[in-house]
């Protein structure tokens, strides 16, 4: 039997299945996307004159006398972008396919990433403005990727293809303490050249290796595109590119979706833009320390992330659980732990050592929204999965600009570890109440407004009471 199971392994390993390779692209592309979304959290500690005139700057390149509000407008610029089209995000996949989408934003975010350093020579508003226009073309990039994930993955792959998309982690952990080696070794600028040249690439590869769908791939096996197709035919159909809108406002499940995901992104957009300046600023790590430590936390959620989407795939497999309670108990994980690790560390983290260990731990546990606010999108309506992502992604931006405001706000007098207990008490609580919610009013059965056709026949939720 041994020898048989290693057999069938080595098949595998000689012939990999096609969904294999868009897993992988959907994790590359979500690394790169977030490469260029990131890099300036860090890359503007470089840019901005000191204000502690005892501490002579290292020269990375040309400093700016930007306040602590200017720094919020020029870290939220992106988000403002990347919630307008978020929210059209899943229609846009739906016109021009998820594989065009996709490359298309990557290709054109890599070009913009090369022009920032010198339009912030030439003018403050012109950094804002391109960083904007960043936000516009990374918005529509994870409606796509779920348009594609509800075309390629059976529902017992969900876990890891969700997974997959914890590639944007895993590009912040590259890119932090990549940009403060390089900006160390030859200024801020290069940074933004690396970053722009390896997503470029990544959007033109993304364009040869993927298709829309099973049906398109030019290289996939017969059997492999049947049981793909075969496996998704119950809940995902041909439908209209435009989600019913009208049905999913009313329905309570969604609504339990977008608070769950609004709490997720708080935490994850709080790290995301503060962080560095936390760990350089307040804790006094140098710049590559302080991209490496940030970072920290990111790797954590990557690595628990695909351990949580395993078990979760293995749960729908063995039927140990139903679905919605496996959303509803992961919650746990995904965010009362890290938010409770928020509230420890606002009143004990006065040490380096501590609020590293907190983030770490927190953002760590995290990962656990790959069976809790990242997934249950496919659950409730598979057909419409991007452009509901897209709906609950609009929302869930706006803690990117509000973050950035709340920390100035409690630091524009005094930037030290009590000024910034507030703000890890108020991602505290933005974690934990949503869960709750969730608990009470969320679902992870499809809703019968997925398909609309079927609800022409049967008007009632079958799912009112679940």
């Amino acid at each position: 039997m041994t020898n048989i199971a290693l057999v069938k392994f080595w098949e595998k390993c000689k012939n990999p299945p096609t969904r294999l390779f868009i897993a992988v692209m959907l994790f590359l592309a979500c690394l790169v996307a977030y490469m260029t979304r990131v890099n300036f959290s860090i890359l503007i500690v470089a840019m901005v004159k000191s204000t502690n005139p005892n501490i002579t700057a290292p020269d990375y390149g040309p400093r700016f006398d930007w306040s602590q509000q200017d720094q919020s407008l020029l870290l939220g610029a992106y988000f403002w972008g990347y919630m307008i089209t978020s929210l059209m995000g899943g229609i846009l996949a739906a016109v021009f396919g998820g594989r065009n989408l996709v490359a298309g934003c990557l290709i054109l975010s890599g070009i913009l990433t090369s022009f920032t350093p010198y339009l912030a020579i030439w003018n403050f508003w012109s950094v804002i403005v391109v960083r904007f226009i960043l936000g516009l073309f990374g918005g529509p990039l994870y409606p796509g990727f779920h348009d594609l994930i509800s075309k390629w993955a059976p529902p017992d792959e969900k876990g890891k293809f969700v997974s997959a998309l914890m590639g944007g982690t895993f590009g912040t952990v590259v890119t932090w303490p990549l940009c403060g080696l390089m900006t160390e070794s030859l200024g801020y600028t290069w940074s933004f050249h690396m970053t722009a040249i390896i997503c470029a690439i990544v959007g033109v590869i993304f364009l040869i290796v993927v298709a829309d769908r099973p049906e398109k791939h030019k290289h996939i096996t017969e059997t492999e595109r049947e049981y793909i197709v075969n496996s998704l035919k119950e809940n995902v159909t041909k439908q209209s590119k435009f989600p019913p809108l009208k049905h999913a406002l009313m329905s309570l499940p969604f609504w339990a979706l977008l608070v769950l995901h609004y709490g997720n992104m708080w935490g994850l957009f709080f790290l995301l833009t503060a962080a560095p300046k936390f760990m350089a600023e307040v804790l006094g790590f140098k710049l590559t320390q302080a991209g490496f430590l940030s970072s920290l936390p990111y790797l954590a959620r990557l690595i628990s992330a695909f351990i949580f989407g395993q078990i979760g795939d293995t749960i729908r497999r063995k039927s140990w659980m139903s679905v919605t309670f496996m959303r509803k108990f992961f919650c746990i994980f995904s965010h009362i732990i890290p938010g409770g690790l928020l509230m420890v560390m606002a009143f004990g983290g006065r040490t380096a050592a501590v609020c590293v260990a907190l983030m770490t731990l927190s953002l760590g546990f995290n990962g656990a929204a790959t069976l809790t606010n990242l997934a249950n999108s496919q659950d409730l309506a598979p057909n419409y999965a991007g452009s509901l992502y897209g709906i609950i992604n609009f929302v869930g931006t706006t803690p990117g600009f509000f973050s950035p405001m709340i920390v100035a706000y409690f630091t524009q007098d005094q930037n030290t570890i009590d000024e910034w207990m507030w703000v890890f008490i108020t991602g505290a609580v933005v974690y934990v109440i949503p869960s709750l919610f969730f608990m009470i009013f969320g679902s992870g059965m499809v809703q019968y407004w997925n398909d609309m056709l079927k609800s022409e026949v049967k008007k009632e939720d079958p799912e009112k009471t679940s």
